[in-house]
């Protein structure tokens, strides 16, 4: 008799089992109150069990979407979305579920990735402020801005789901206030300017590497990656991998607009490999979202003392990796930098100034990817020097209506052949061109500006867009002189 029921039971839990697989699963970003990027074909998929039909019908298609699970039991289809703004529902339907997702809108879709200073929040940090932040709070109910955070955590392969994440919300000021501030400020304003439905992914750990955030595949072109005996909770942000396994991945193939990236000070000591490392990431993100070269706007780290402030020529030195990220722009299509000489904070790697540097990405994103062309988008970069009257005349790309300064310019080295840079004084001529000059330096060669770990820049074009940190010369044996500017 015992084993009767035994039996019973077994087939009893079994059927049970089969009916729980049987039922239609989604990946926790497709869900109610998302944002699907308008007038796009959207990818939604899931889970299911083996070969299982499944029905699709949305409120805004008059014809029912058919698909069937895979042997796996993976399914997934593509779906065409509208420019409409009015909420949306979808309804999918099998043997043994019955989903129904609503409040959805159509807009643009902004992922935004990076470290501390794309994870800070508008309520700020503890003892570190984020200017505005509580104005924004204050000001945030905003039912077609909608907001989905990645929570922090890492895997050793590359996972389907995500193991933790705040649900899709309606901006709200108990939402917004732990979310990443440059994200809220740069969804809240374009969804104020484009007058529609704005979706911001947030998904950053603070102190992460690059190589935290690409795959294996790509990875490994770089260095061998074997997590196989890795504590993977420990350090997680530094692991090669990790967070693009368990933060980037499984939100793979959500249609997205484009991306935001802040993220380099815990790679400022290898400039030359993240020149190598940071364009090979965004590529392969692009190719496995699968939708061509979506726009990719990224921020250059501020000035910040790094304990260090003499140094020059040396790696302690992190002008050399905004140097980089400058670079980073020719080497990677369809992208832009957000300067930030003017924001930073000497003595805090978390400059409070956030929302700075959440309007000069979104100058990018309204240029660039929305055809705002008379939004200016760009501060001076050097382009080329002409050696005059003892001096040298320094010409600027991205300053078509001239260059501007507060008050007096400061931060400019000049150098001859010998290598040695003095301090040297810095005007503004014709209202587009610098001349750059000592009295220690009669024959000079080259100019550096901006040219150490802490500064205030004091270089911008007309718009208040600054000039990043520069060098004319190439030198790697380069020295300092100690002086006072004339």
């Amino acid at each position: 008799m015992n084993k009767l029921i035994t039996v019973v039971l077994l087939v009893i839990c079994n059927l049970l089992a089969q009916s729980v697989e049987a039922k239609v699963k989604l990946p926790a970003i497709v869900s109610s109150n998302m944002v699907l990027q308008r007038n796009a074909s959207v990818k939604l998929w899931g889970w299911a069990n083996a070969n299982e039909k499944i029905a699709i019908n949305t409120s805004w298609l008059s014809k029912k979407i058919i698909i069937q699970a895979d042997n796996e039991g993976h399914w997934y289809t593509e779906v065409i979305t509208t420019g409409s703004k009015s909420p949306q529902t979808i309804h999918i339907k099998s043997k043994e579920s019955d989903i129904t997702l609503d409040n959805i809108l159509f807009g643009e879709v902004w992922l935004c990735s990076g470290q501390s200073n794309m994870q800070q929040p508008l309520k700020g940090y503890n003892g570190q402020p984020t200017f505005g932040g509580n104005m924004a709070i204050a000001k945030s109910a905003n039912p077609h801005l909608r907001l989905f955070t990645v929570e922090r955590v890492g895997a050793k392969e590359p996972l389907n789901e995500l193991e933790k994440y705040t649900a899709w919300q309606e901006a709200t000021p108990q939402s917004v206030m732990n979310f990443s501030a440059v994200a809220y400020f740069f969804g809240q304003q374009l969804q104020e300017i484009l007058d529609v439905p704005v979706g911001m992914i947030h998904t950053s750990w603070g102190g992460s590497s690059v190589q935290a955030w690409m795959s294996k595949e790509v990875m490994s072109e770089f260095q061998e990656v074997n997590l196989e005996n890795v504590d993977i909770d420990q350090k997680t942000n530094r692991i090669p991998t990790a967070l693009f396994n368990a933060m980037i991945h499984p939100l793979i193939p959500y249609t997205i607009k484009g991306a935001l990236w802040y993220q380099g000070e815990s790679n400022r000591g290898e400039p030359e490999n993240y020149k190598k490392m940071f364009p090979a990431m965004v590529k392969d993100w692009r190719s496995q979202w699968g939708i061509g070269d979506f726009p990719f706007y990224f921020t250059q780290i501020a000035p910040f003392i790094y304990g260090n402030n003499e140094a020059f020529q040396g790696l302690d030195n992190s002008a050399f990796i905004r140097e980089a990220q400058l670079q980073c722009v020719g080497l990677i299509p369809n992208s832009g930098i957000a300067i930030t000489m003017d924001v930073g904070d000497d003595h805090c790697i978390h400059p409070p100034k956030k929302k700075e540097v959440a309007d000069r990405l979104l100058f990018n994103a309204l240029n660039q990817t929305y055809g705002m062309t008379t939004v200016d988008y760009a501060g001076p970069v050097f382009e080329s020097q002409e050696v005059k009257d003892d001096g040298i005349v320094l010409k600027f790309k991205h300053a078509e209506t001239g260059v501007f300064a507060y008050e007096a310019l400061s931060g400019f080295e000049i150098a001859g052949a010998d290598k040695v840079f003095y301090p040297a004084s810095a005007k503004i001529i014709n209202r587009k061109d610098l001349i750059v000059k000592s009295n220690k330096v009669p024959k000079p060669v080259a100019v550096r500006y901006a040219w150490c770990n802490w500064v205030q820049g004091t270089l911008y074009d007309v718009n208040l867009l600054p000039a990043s940190s520069f060098r004319t010369d190439s030198w790697e044996d380069a020295t300092r002189v100690k002086d006072v500017v004339e």
